[in-house]
């Protein structure tokens, strides 16, 4: 057995003994009983010389790899969204050349393999910046130039939440006059995405309400009001009575794609009165897993479901706890661990927003859920970064 040197609450240091890794069986894309969309993270590229707080430096080989790999697994990506960066060290000229470079690779893996390749991409206002004197206007523009970007490389649309339309709205009719607008040009249904404030502060208030189910109500009306525009939502809000407080009003065919990190399992497996689908930044990190709890759903082997998924849980909630939207710097430090990438270097410098107690202990979850899939060669880099932040062996 392999062990590691990792930080403990009091001070001190313990010799961590790694457990065996899990074994997943991958589902196919065909024999998925749910959508599941894995929100995919990016690559930094170490080798160029750039200041990280102020420069994007991207590894294009190893993020469509990324991609490659959670195709290989069934998953769907969900292209150029919070995981990837979006907003937050990701700006609209990198995110569109992810976007056209992911929608290539899907075409490519699906004519090389016979198998579709699930691709969605994120659509916002980003390339706007929000100010005093941006109107309604501007910001319908700004969707629009996006809208018509994705759509011409041949890209389906997840419709994002916009940080200029949350200054420049002043009621919930301004947030319908805007999603209306665009929603009668799309060309295909659109995922609308609401991401929540816990995700992005800057988003506190959407739909023209600080309380969620006053704003889901908003939200509510936009989307039964155009149901051959809206394949579905994307709730990111880390509340599951929400999620399927909203699930159960939505009108027949539009889907809920879960975006809850803390509660996915229950609201994957869903109740008498229906399921969500899966958007998930968290599929990026626990890809084989996912897959395969979703095979055992498909083989009506709930208990198979649940005992993959229930250890995946702990991991989760200390990956995305609080301040969640630092939660990307767990997402690639698992990627690292596991050999998908050769550094643990974040776009924008993230890999400093978490501590090293908080990475020792996402190792320990991520062992105890059976995801280090190589367990001498995480311990080795583990030990590396243990190193670097001055743990001593």
């Amino acid at each position: 057995m392999v062990s590691v040197t990792l930080p403990t609450p009091d001070g001190q240091t313990e010799a961590f003994t790694l457990g065996e890794p899990r074994a997943f069986e991958p589902t196919p894309l065909a024999s998925m009983p749910r959508i599941a969309y894995a929100a995919s993270h990016i690559v930094a590229d170490p080798s160029q010389d750039v200041d990280p707080w102020l420069d994007t430096a991207i590894d294009w080989e190893a993020t469509l790899n990324y991609r490659r790999y959670l195709w290989s697994l069934g998953l769907g990506v969900a292209e150029a969204m919070d995981t990837a960066q979006r907003g937050m060290g990701m700006d609209w000229e990198n995110s569109i050349e992810l976007i056209r470079r992911s929608i290539d690779a899907s075409r490519d893996y699906a004519r090389e393999n016979g198998v579709q390749a699930l691709l969605a991409s994120g659509v916002g206002t980003d390339h706007l910046e929000p100010a005093a004197d941006v109107g309604l206007d501007d910001v319908i523009a700004a969707y629009e130039y996006q809208c018509e970007a994705v759509e011409s490389a041949g890209g389906r649309i997840v419709l994002m939440a916009s940080r200029a339309l949350t200054k420049a709205a002043r009621g919930p009719e301004d947030y319908a006059r805007v999603y209306e607008r665009i929603l009668t040009q799309v060309k295909e249904p659109v995922i609308i995405h609401w991401l929540g404030e816990m995700f992005d502060p800057a988003l506190q208030g959407y739909w023209g309400a600080d309380d969620h189910l006053e704003a889901m109500e908003t939200c509510l009306q936009i989307i039964n009001g155009h149901t051959d525009k809206v394949d579905g939502v994307k709730v990111s809000l880390l509340d599951k009575d929400k999620e399927i407080t909203m699930r159960r009003q939505l009108a027949s065919g539009v889907r809920m794609y879960t975006g809850d990190d803390f509660n996915f399992p229950e609201l994957i497996a869903g109740d008498e009165e229906g399921h969500s689908d899966a958007l998930l930044g968290i599929f990026d990190a626990i890809a084989p897993a996912a897959s395969a709890a979703l095979g055992a759903m498909g083989r009506q082997d709930m208990a198979e479901y649940h005992d993959i998924l229930q250890p995946t849980l702990a991991l989760s909630r200390h990956i995305f706890k609080a301040p969640t939207r630092f939660y990307k710097t767990g997402i690639v430090f698992l990627a690292y661990l596991n050999g998908m990438q050769d550094h643990f270097l974040v776009v924008g410098g993230q890999e400093g927003t978490r501590s090293t107690l908080h990475l020792a202990e996402l190792f320990r979850l991520a062992d105890k859920a059976g995801l280090l899939q190589n367990p001498e060669e995480a311990a080795r880099r583990m030990s590396l970064v243990m190193g670097v932040h001055g743990v001593a062996h």
